[in-house]
């Protein structure tokens, strides 16, 4: 899959609309594998928060296998499917691989998965201060792996960790 380079943005008061109409649409089309909700996820989920540009959207599954017939679905829907981490989810961008203005990750719904992204996106949106923290550590993430967006993520893991950790505790 071809890379496009990472550019965080500052928030935009338009993500969450964005979200909305894409959840509007996915609803429908989606509506037989829809199991429990369609969630705004990603740093685009948590107001005030820089991003990529990118709306990240979580549909619930009852199974990746039941799912399988939404992948044809969706690609007749300007979603590209690729196969990352296919064990845990089915994965799209929108519209295209080198531009993206969407992801979609189509995961079982309250499997581990689900429930950390869940967690750490309230877990930001609960703490300011943690949130200023996630946005320093993607700035220099951003620049220090600029056209590397699987080490970027790779190198978040750690940081992402800890708040889940923290917040299974409380």
């Amino acid at each position: 899959m071809l890379e496009d380079k990472i550019i965080i943005e500052r928030y935009n008061n338009n993500w969450p609309d964005k979200f909305a109409e894409e959840k509007a649409m996915l609803s429908i089309l989606l509506r037989q594998y829809i199991q429990g909700s369609i969630e705004h996820v990603g740093s685009t989920a948590v107001p005030g928060l820089s991003a990529k540009p990118i709306i990240d959207i979580m549909v619930g599954i009852q199974s990746l296998e039941h799912a399988k017939p939404a992948i044809a679905k969706l690609t007749q829907q300007g979603y590209c499917y690729y196969p990352y981490k296919p064990d845990v989810m089915h994965w799209f961008c929108k519209p295209s691989p080198e531009i993206r203005t969407h992801h979609l990750h189509l995961i079982p719904y309250l499997s581990p998965l689900w429930q950390e992204r869940i967690q750490f996106r309230d877990a930001l949106k609960a703490d300011a201060a943690l949130a200023t923290q996630y946005q320093q550590l993607k700035y220099q993430l951003a620049e220090k792996y600029s056209q590397d967006r699987e080490q970027y993520t790779t190198e978040k893991w750690p940081f992402i960790k800890k708040v889940l950790k923290k917040s299974l505790i409380k």
